[in-house]
């Protein structure tokens, strides 16, 4: 099975999104899954992520992919996952019989799934502040890169921090059930029918 990552940026977000989503797919039975970032296009930001065309012309240039995954930062917008069940609809019509699109929002932000994954955070960092703030990164993630003096280290430390939190990936899922859980569901769901 051939998966392509589409980020709204991948030059930072890659370093995050392929070891949690290959954790994901060992974690679903399927550890042969080719996992891939789409680098070609850059999107650039969330806004072009969430246009329709860009997507479409995604899905039309990597013919051989199985299994696309939108993967955007929530940003506080409640309207976020309406517009991203757009892009599946949208999708369905077009994908082959063979193929999917799920496109999920991380709460808040995609960094919040690494932090998931980590047991030694700072002792205030509440769980429930980090869920709830909608600049997770800037909050709570960097902060935490820099204490472990990461950020010099790809994606300023999120390449090695997603890479440790995807080993617990079992502590990813429980912590952040709305979007991770989520995502697997669709995703095995869509395996046990195809």
């Amino acid at each position: 099975m051939k998966v392509l990552i589409i980020p709204e940026d991948f030059r930072k977000d890659q370093y995050m999104l392929k070891p949690i989503i290959t954790a994901m797919m060992n974690f679903i039975g399927k550890s042969n899954a080719k996992v891939m970032v789409c680098q070609d296009p850059l999107l650039g930001g969330v806004s072009e992520a969430l246009k329709w065309e860009n997507i479409e012309s995604i899905i039309k240039q990597y013919p051989m992919v199985n299994l696309f995954l939108l993967c955007v930062d929530r940003d506080g917008k409640e309207g976020r996952k309406l517009s991203l069940e757009k892009i599946e609809n949208q999708a369905a019509k077009i994908l082959g019989e063979r193929q999917f699109l799920v496109a999920e929002s991380a709460w808040q932000e995609i960094e919040v799934w690494v932090l998931a994954g980590h047991q030694d955070l700072p002792n205030d960092y509440n769980w429930q502040e980090i869920r709830q703030e909608v600049n997770p990164k800037e909050a709570f993630f960097l902060p935490y890169a820099q204490q472990r003096n990461l950020l010099d280290a790809p994606g300023e430390g999120r390449k090695p921090l997603a890479e440790e939190a995807a080993r617990r990936y079992d502590r990813i899922r429980k912590l952040c059930p709305e979007d991770i859980v989520n995502l697997e569901t669709k995703i095995n769901n869509w395996i046990e029918n195809k």
